[in-house]
């Protein structure tokens, strides 16, 4: 297996972090920032960023975990960056970006860098789904877990005791979430369903305003920035509930994610202000974006999702019926995120069925969807608090 090293050559990263390539990663050659002594002496943790996000997203807590005594690695994941190897079209086979492949390509990883277990993944927004099917399917290797802005949900179900009760046959309605949102008095479309659709990686790349300022439009729209984030609990998964939420979940029916930001884009002064995200920062977002499309992570939401899954997607996933995970877990969310709160009753299913050796909930004020980067201290503190429990 051979390592190369990559330069970022932008200067925002810490010098202490090294930007490198795994190389013939179960199809991939894999970028990723390290951080931390390289001969496996410290225990490993692995970091796993989302949509629209890099591993650069975890710049910020790199270093400080490293210092505290971990060897700290940050991927590209497939479809991302600087990594490559992925189909980026619109395809129909999306068998590379199932749950288990993208579980595969990070056990790859690891194993690559001369580890066999890993002290803790830590996943944020999509990539908390990777880290929560890693710690089902291999607990021996992942050791703790952290999930991040995204409440896991956890395997799909085989319907049960049908035998003796056949009613348990019956799954109830179909969900018809899509047609209810766009018969509301203002039509609406779930963000899910949008980005399955095969116009929106071009809706993205060639928006009028670029992608600059697109991508800094969609992280302030999503952040404590912007001051109508108030989340609160949901009552029910039906439209008129949904429809409450803020336009980058539950779009506006005939605008594409592009528009919908671009109504809610911060003033310059907003813009200068922004010390989570400056514009030196947000380029490298953009220079990658701009180079590699959006369609990689695209095709994540196509693959399966808690919306509206591909044909077949979690029927692989079933054998994992009723398995939870057990490691130690702790969930992160920003207090001003929608996230955790878009899929009504899925912050109950983890602490109460999903985990069963969950430690504690945090939601750290002032953050939004981004709370690795908009409060790197307090996530970091939070991080070293639990392992230090473990």
């Amino acid at each position: 297996m051979n390592k190369s090293s990559h330069s970022f050559g932008d200067g925002t990263l810490h010098d202490s972090i090294n930007s490198n390539i795994a190389q013939s990663i179960n199809g991939l050659d894999i970028h990723y920032l390290d951080s931390g002594e390289v001969d496996n002496k410290k225990p490993l943790i692995l970091l796993l960023h989302g949509f629209p996000e890099l591993a650069y997203s975890w710049r910020k807590i790199i270093v400080p975990l490293s210092q505290s005594g971990y060897r700290v690695i940050a991927p590209d994941q497939r479809g991302f960056g600087r990594t490559t190897g992925w189909d980026n079209s619109y395809t129909d086979d999306l068998s590379t970006y199932s749950h288990i492949n993208l579980v595969r390509d990070m056990v790859a990883l690891v194993y690559s860098l001369g580890y066999d277990s890993v002290e803790c993944v830590i996943g944020h927004d999509s990539g908390a789904g990777v880290a929560g099917w890693a710690s089902i399917i291999r607990p021996d290797i992942f050791k703790s877990v952290i999930l991040m802005s995204a409440p896991f949900a956890g395997p799909p179900s085989i319907p049960f005791d049908t035998n003796n009760n056949p009613i348990g046959q019956i799954h109830g309605r179909p969900d018809n979430i899509s047609e209810e949102l766009a018969s509301l008095k203002r039509p609406r479309k779930h963000y899910q369903h949008y980005y399955r659709t095969p116009e929106a990686n071009k809706d993205m790349t060639e928006c009028s305003q670029g992608v600059h300022s697109f991508l800094r439009g969609y992280y302030h729209y999503k952040s404590a920035d912007w001051q109508g984030n108030k989340p609160f609990q949901l009552e029910s998964w039906t439209a008129g509930e949904l429809e409450k939420m803020p336009t980058y979940y539950i779009m506006d029916l005939e605008d594409n994610m592009a528009q919908t930001v671009e109504k809610e884009m911060p003033t310059q002064s907003q813009i200068d202000s922004c010390k989570w995200l400056t514009e030196t920062e947000l380029s490298v977002y953009a220079k990658e974006y701009s180079r590699t499309g959006f369609q990689g992570g695209l095709n994540w939401y196509r693959r399966g999702g808690n919306v509206a899954s591909a044909p077949g997607s979690q029927q692989a996933l079933e054998v994992f019926s009723g398995k939870k995970i057990d490691i130690p877990s702790l969930f992160i969310a920003g207090k001003q995120d929608w996230g955790p709160q878009q899929r009504p009753g899925a912050l109950s299913n983890l602490q109460n069925k999903v985990c069963s050796n969950m430690k504690s909930m945090h939601f750290i004020d002032k953050a939004g969807h981004w709370v690795q980067q908009e409060q790197p201290e307090e996530v970091c503190k939070l991080v070293i608090e639990f392992l230090k429990t473990i």
